[in-house]
């Protein structure tokens, strides 16, 4: 995720890019102090590889007429891409958005030249994008939020379809363009495009009115209805639904049953009209942002438990599947796994919930399956659509062959089969540049579970054939955007272990451990494994975005944020009491030195005469700068060990995982049609090893290895790794070759504790991590990034791997 650099003094600027690892964005650059100072700004945004918010202000001031925009932006964009050399995707122009309805009657087209221009820049300005402060807009009415929400919305409805990428607002201050009232958005469309020389004076008048009503609310049960004022079952199935309540589930479905029987119609009438209706809601809902994952998943468990009271009365009919015509018709079907050597299905079976929700049948293979059985089951199943998920690396390349094999296949290959792509390793640069062009047919990332419902509508509509045409053009420009990228510059390998992390070996070198070896932690204390839970990242399970705590009070997630911790708290009490899982750890601790510039020799004893493993690291090869006069180094993991003949150092290895009885337990909610229970579980499980590897981490750094004995931080200490030493695991930006996992597991004897490999590195059980220690104080974090075929190639003969090999793990470095 980019961070985004904000301040109006540019040393404050380019102090924050120096302390950004990957992407970054500057905000803002502009021309306010003329070309020669706009061209040197962006020159060092460009050396940082920073994207940059690019004002329209130039010397005469702010645009604030449509001219002036596309004037400025236009000069602006030939300076920074012919002059400069900036990369065109990385401009985002902000070509300012002032507030409208304010009495005056020269601000009455602010929106519309701010919409207009962002037309015209989408349109002449290749690859730049186009952001904006959506709140100044609505200025004119602060302190009625109801009118300035709906100022928001209309003016973001417009702005999207002329090209608006991004923009800044309170997301709690933006509705659904559809959903507001009537004349409220007739009169605040007249003011945001300007249609009539009243319209402010006309939105004025309903202001007042517009904000009272907000502020109506119903009584809790209401929805259940009274003897004075009665409400359908169908509307109670629906209320139930989408708030998720499964209190009165049981009764509602079966009076509706009786409903429909006295009409003498089935039971699948039940699911085909009331069910089915709520469920639509919860969909459009969904895809409106009005609802959101926690909320559709309880919406799920409410649905199979209604389909679960119906199926005593269907199975006895004995119709489900005779009565030709009269079935549920689903909107298409998709054949789902999580692809060969990669056991990770959290994201998958969300993505399942929600196309069930929305009406779509769904066949889940699970995980690590091979490619020939996913073609298999389409062919079995009929299906309409293939979904591939994966959370490692490898997985890309495993979707590539899926693709080849699709694309060999005439089953396939004629019938032009979708191929959805997801999971955290994909990209849309990625299913395009690598996945799509090996297979005719179309391939479709899709980034999250939020976005699976309109990816299959778009291609089993009757509109599909625009829909994919779009697509490919789409996907046509990504690849012709990537290979026109100037590469980043690259050193040598040569050149970047000259330009190493510079240390002084004569101090600073951690003692060594209190014991030398393995050692096993079965059956770890689930209670106080949970001290240590980061909670930050179970919100992002559930597609909840923001910081923890913060977000239990954010405008729009709030609310749910704070249900679905609460529901997290209460079954990780469950856990804990019931040791619903088992939490086992292995942990060794060895004398170690670097080796070879960048090999970290671990040795079986103190003598350090028999390597117990090596591992293998990779050097920084993008060209490096000189930042207040001192040069950035080309790190590498190694650096921070003490090279051999210099110092007695030492590295530990770890392995731990809280996933021991998680799937069978899943797998009983899920047969119970309680898919929220089942998610909510693993997700608590993935908690409960990362805490588990920070709580044994502070007990080496403390207690085993001793390093730092009075360490004395707090939780949110540790969860900010304020601790000496670093914790990298494979197949994170610092560690990207998944292949040290086989000597990790080597050492430590992982299947002592129930953890092994995959064929693609993937670790089982799912919820499980691995990684080394080390304990320089200077040691931190860093991404490799890209790679050159010269360190490859010194990789392959130091390691004995294959070159192919080595390109195949390290692809997306490459």
């Amino acid at each position: 995720v980019p961070v985004m650099v904000d301040s109006s003094k540019w040393s404050v600027i380019e102090a924050g890019l120096r302390c950004i690892q990957g992407k970054g964005i500057v905000n803002s650059i502009s021309m306010k102090e003329g070309a020669g100072e706009f061209k040197r700004q962006a020159k060092l945004v460009k050396r940082y590889g920073a994207a940059a918010v690019v004002m329209a202000f130039d010397e005469k001031g702010q645009a604030d007429t449509y001219e002036r925009k596309v004037e400025i932006c236009e000069r602006a964009y030939r300076v920074l891409v012919d002059e400069v050399g900036f990369p065109p995707e990385d401009i985002i122009f902000d070509p300012n958005i002032f507030a409208i309805a304010t009495g005056i009657e020269e601000h009455n087209n602010y929106a519309v030249d701010f919409i207009n221009a962002t037309r015209w820049i989408k349109q002449n300005l290749p690859g730049a994008k186009v952001s904006g402060g959506v709140s100044n807009v609505s200025f004119s009415f602060r302190g009625n939020d109801p009118v300035r929400e709906a100022i928001h919305t209309v003016f973001l409805y417009h702005a999207i379809q002329a090209g608006m990428d991004m923009g800044i607002v309170n997301a709690g201050m933006v509705g659904v363009y559809d959903d507001l009232e009537p004349v409220l958005r007739e009169r605040v469309e007249d003011v945001v495009l300007n249609r009539r020389p009243d319209a402010g004076e006309r939105l004025v008048e309903i202001a007042d009115s517009a904000k009272g009503a907000a502020k109506d609310e119903s009584t809790k049960l209401a929805w259940r209805g009274t003897p004075d004022a009665p409400v359908s079952v169908a509307q109670r199935l629906s209320h139930a639904l989408v708030h998720g309540i499964t209190d009165f589930i049981n009764e509602d479905t079966e009076a509706a049953y009786q409903d429909v029987l006295a009409q003498g119609g089935r039971p699948l009438h039940v699911i085909e009209g009331p069910l089915m209706d709520g469920m639509n809601v919860v969909g459009d809902l969904f895809g409106q942002g009005k609802m959101f994952l926690p909320q559709v998943v309880k919406s799920a468990r409410v649905m199979k438990q209604a389909v679960a009271h119906l199926l005593p009365y269907i199975e006895a009919e004995k119709l489900a599947q005779e009565a030709a015509g009269q079935d549920v018709k689903a909107k298409g079907k998709m054949v789902i796994a999580t692809v060969k050597g990669d056991v990770h299905d959290i994201g998958k079976n969300i993505v399942t919930v929600v196309l069930q929700c929305n009406n779509y049948e769904v066949v889940n293979m699970g995980v690590m399956v091979p490619c020939h059985e996913i073609l298999a089951k389409a062919k079995e199943e009929n299906a309409d659509i293939i979904g591939l998920s994966g959370l490692i690396t490898p997985s890309l390349e495993e979707m590539q062959y899926v693709a080849a094999e699709m694309e060999k296949d005439p089953y396939f290959r004629e019938r032009q089969m979708p191929l959805l792509i997801g999971g955290a390793t994909c990209s849309r640069v990625h299913t395009a540049v690598k996945i799509a062009p090996n297979y005719s047919g179309p391939v479709v990332y899709v980034p999250d579970a939020s976005r699976s419902v309109s990816v299959a509508q778009g291609l089993l509509s009757d509109q599909a054939a625009k829909y994919i045409s779009e697509l490919n053009a789409d996907y046509a420009k990504v690849r012709e955007q990537h290979a026109n990228k100037k590469q980043t510059p690259m050193w040598t390998l040569a050149q970047a272990r000259a330009n190493k992390t510079p240390i002084d070996w004569t101090q600073g070198v951690p003692a060594a451990p209190k014991f030398i070896g393995r050692r096993v932690f079965k059956n770890y204390d689930l209670a106080e494994i949970a001290q240590y839970i980061d909670w930050g990242p179970f919100f992002q399970t559930w597609d909840l975005a923001g910081p923890y705590p913060a977000i239990l009070d954010d405008e729009i997630v709030g609310e749910q944020a704070r249900k679905v911790l609460a529901d997290g708290k209460a079954m990780l009490q469950k856990i804990i009491e019931g040791r619903w899982v088992t939490a086992n750890a292995v942990l060794g601790l060895y004398p170690a030195n670097t080796v070879n510039d960048d090999d970290i020799a671990l040795y079986a004893d103190e003598s350090r005469s028999q390597v117990a493993m090596t591992w293998r690291g990779l050097r920084q090869q993008t060209e490096k700068h000189k930042i207040d006069g001192v040069m950035r180094p080309s790190r590498c993991l190694a650096d921070f060990v003490a090279p051999q003949g210099t110092a007695q150092d030492y590295v530990g290895v770890f392995a731990v995982t809280a996933g021991i009885g998680a799937d069978k337990r899943a797998e009983a909610f899920e047969a119970a049609h309680d898919d929220y229970s089942a998610i909510m579980l693993k997700s608590l499980a993935d908690r409960l090893a990362e805490a588990l590897a920070e709580c044994l981490h502070k007990k080496v750094r403390t207690d085993l290895w001793g390093y730092a004995a009075s360490e004395g931080l707090s939780h949110e200490d540790l969860i900010a790794e304020k601790y000496q030493g670093i914790r990298p695991a494979p197949g994170y930006p610092a560690c990207p070759d998944h292949s040290a996992k086989k000597a990790m597991f080597d050492l430590l004897q992982c299947e002592d504790i129930g953890m092994g490999l995959t064929e693609s590195l993937a670790m089982t059980p799912a919820a499980s991590v691995s990684g080394f220690y080390i304990a320089h104080p200077e040691a931190q974090y860093f991404n490799v990034g890209k790679v050159g075929d010269d360190q490859v190639q010194d990789l392959a003969q130091r390691s004995g791997v294959e070159v192919k090999a080595l390109q195949r793990l390290l692809a997306p470095n490459l």
